[in-house]
């Protein structure tokens, strides 16, 4: 399912028009955006939880030279999907 699909499927599921779907569904994500880069968790009941973890530095290759790289440490977004998500 793509963004497009999305907005369509929540503007049917809720009543709401495409356009207003449209931008309930890109207030989420911009409320969940500010969130994990404040370094808040985002919790759905029933649905999952975002998160954010750090990732250490570590050793890599480049895959083309074989060459070794040193990749920096970084912040990821992690999701955990909820119990009563299972499909």
């Amino acid at each position: 399912m793509n963004k497009t699909q999305l907005i369509d499927a929540m503007a049917e599921g809720s009543g709401l028009s495409k356009a207003d779907a449209k931008r309930a569904l890109e207030a989420f994500v911009g409320a969940t955006t500010k969130s994990l880069k404040s370094g808040e968790k985002v919790a759905l009941v029933g649905f999952g939880s975002f998160s954010v973890a750090e990732r250490s530095a570590r050793t890599g290759r480049n895959p083309k030279t074989g060459a070794t790289i040193q990749i920096p440490a970084k912040k990821v977004v992690k999701f955990k999907a909820g119990a009563d998500l299972a499909l």
